[in-house]
Parts: structure tokens; C-alpha cells; sequence
């Protein structure tokens, strides 16, 4: 693994204890320019992992509780008038940053949730048709509460299919658990810290990443999966050209972060199941019978096997 990455990921560990793989594949969708979606019940550390990786990477990070009354307005900004200079002046909003982290998304309002697409697809955002450029890099990572518990609604599709990874962190293990607990007595792990990437540094990464390698045979191999996406039985409408995009890109990502310079089928396998996973829209057939997205995913890969050829 890269060295400074895999430092990074040590710095982090100190304040999130258990979850070595969620952490990784968040690096991976960080360095393919994505946005995440972290589904999960409350209190299982998703804030504290927002934190330790804005420090760990020196990142610009704003917070920010996406409850019913929160308005497009705190999201983007706004403009007002200035009695002094007797003009308009743009008053930035919370997106201004590296590193949002949007809390409990599914219990905010409709108008809200939209007023995130443009800048979580564009990187900008337009007020009172004037665009801004947000920070680079730039990457939201948003929660949300498992459906049906009080005050929540289904993400629409639009919004489901921006978020490049959906991870789940779930309960810690026993004795992770009592290791959390005895960190907490005296101190806040995340005091501990230290720095070890900036956002320089992810950009360069970034840009290494674009020059990876992709076999002709790679893009049929993803373009076989996303098919079988579509053609499942058990699926209603599988994953879009913007889910084989994400696919092709976190592919490259995980690639390089494992020191090579060309992308292989088990890199495709790795980041398959956090890509498509929440772009799958299931039929009421599998949801009667308990049937994940996950399965599914697991079953397309295994039946289509892996490409035989040699880089």
C-alpha cells in the first residue's frame, strides 16, 4: 500500500477502532474525486470518522444537522444587501469547505436535498445565477437514518445515484467495544491525531490515479456487470452509466493505492459491492423474500466470473 496512505489510515484507527476496511474504501472513493453515503443507526462513530479524516488530511471541514427546517440557503448561501457599499454581496454557505459532512440527510426536506446535487456533481454552485466554485478537493459524506425510524423518507433516486460508495459502519465487536470505552475515560482520541496528508496532496494523488491503466478488457468486464444489473430478474432498474463511471474510477483508485500502476479484476470485485449495491432498485419479490442488494451483486460476480487475460 502507499506509504502515506497507509500512515494516514494508522492516524485514523486511533479514533476509530474496528474498522480498518470502511476506512479504506473511504480513502478509495476520496481519491476518485466521490462522495459517500454512510447508512447507519445513530451513535456508531460516523461524526468521530468525518473528524479523524479532516485531521488526519488538514481538510476544511464544516458539520452540518440536516433537520426539517434547514434551508437551501445554509447549504449554498446567499445574498444580501449591504447598506454601506450599497450593493449585493454573496455571504458563503457551510458547502464552502473540503470536507462536508451532512448529517441525517433523510430527514431534511425535498428542496434541501437538491440544493447538494449540483455542487456534489459539479464541484460548484449557482446563486442567484451567479456559479461559485467550491474548494478542491471537495467530498460530502452524508448519513442517514435507517428508513422508517421517526422523522425519515427514502432518498430519491437522483440523490442516491451522486453518492459515488454507500458504507456501512454497524456495531463494533465485544471487545472493540470495551476498547472504545477505555480510550473515552480521560481522554478524546482524536486529540491524538496527527497530520499527515493536505489537500495538495490528495490532488496530486488524483491525478496520479487518472493515469492508471484500464485493459480493453477491464471496461468489458464492468460493462458485463452493469448489464447483468439491468437484465437481473430479481432487479427493477440497475445501476446507470454514472454507477459503470464510478465503477472504472474507484477500480483505478484502489489500484494505486495497492502500488500498481494498472487496474485488475479483483480491484473490480473490491469496490463492486459499495458502488452498486445502493443503485439497484430491487423488485417486490426479492424484497418479500429478504433478498439484498448485496446478494445480488455477489451472485452477478460470481456467474460472470473473471476475464482471462494478462496485463
Amino acid at each position: 500500500m502507499n506509504q502515506e496512505i497507509k500512515q494516514a489510515i494508522q492516524e485514523i484507527k486511533k479514533a476509530v477502532i474496528g474498522k480498518d476496511e470502511v476506512i479504506m474504501k473511504i480513502f478509495v472513493t476520496l481519491l476518485s474525486r466521490g462522495h459517500i453515503l454512510l447508512e447507519d443507526i445513530p451513535g456508531v462513530g460516523k461524526t468521530n470518522l468525518a473528524l479523524a479524516l479532516s485531521r488526519c488530511l488538514q481538510m476544511d471541514y464544516h458539520r452540518i444537522q440536516l433537520t426539517p427546517d434547514i434551508m437551501p440557503s445554509d447549504i449554498v448561501g446567499f445574498t444580501m444587501y449591504n447598506p454601506q457599499t450599497q450593493q449585493f454581496e454573496y455571504k458563503e454557505g457551510i458547502a464552502f469547505c473540503h470536507l462536508l459532512l451532512a448529517d441525517e440527510m433523510n430527514r431534511t426536506s425535498s428542496k434541501t436535498q437538491a440544493a447538494l446535487l449540483e455542487l456534489m456533481e459539479e464541484g460548484q454552485m449557482t446563486v442567484d445565477g451567479k456559479t461559485y466554485t467550491l474548494p478542491q478537493p471537495f467530498c460530502v459524506i452524508a448519513t442517514q437514518n435507517p428508513y422508517g425510524s421517526a422523522g425519515t423518507q427514502l432518498l430519491p433516486d437522483s440523490q442516491m445515484d451522486r453518492f459515488m460508495s454507500c458504507l456501512s459502519l454497524g456495531y463494533p465487536q465485544f471487545q472493540e467495544e470495551i476498547d472504545i470505552m477505555k480510550k473515552r475515560q480521560t481522554s478524546n482520541p482524536l486529540d491524538d491525531i496527527h497530520p499527515v496528508l493536505t489537500p495538495d496532496t490528495i490532488l496530486q494523488y488524483q491525478q496520479k490515479i487518472d493515469q492508471v491503466y484500464v485493459h480493453d478488457d477491464i471496461y468489458h468486464y464492468i460493462m458485463q456487470i452493469i448489464t447483468a444489473t439491468r437484465t437481473h430478474s430479481q432487479v427493477e432498474q440497475g445501476a446507470s452509466p454514472r454507477g459503470s463511471l464510478a465503477l472504472m474510477k474507484t477500480a483505478k483508485a484502489y489500484a494505486f493505492l495497492n502500488e500498481r500502476d494498472y487496474v485488475i479484476p479483483q480491484d473490480i470485485q473490491y469496490v463492486a459491492p459499495m458502488i452498486l449495491a445502493h443503485r439497484l432498485i430491487l423488485t417486490y419479490d426479492a424484497k418479500m423474500n429478504k433478498i439484498s442488494a448485496h446478494q445480488i451483486i455477489a451472485e452477478i460476480l460470481k456467474i460472470i466470473g473473471e476475464p482471462q487475460f494478462k496485463v
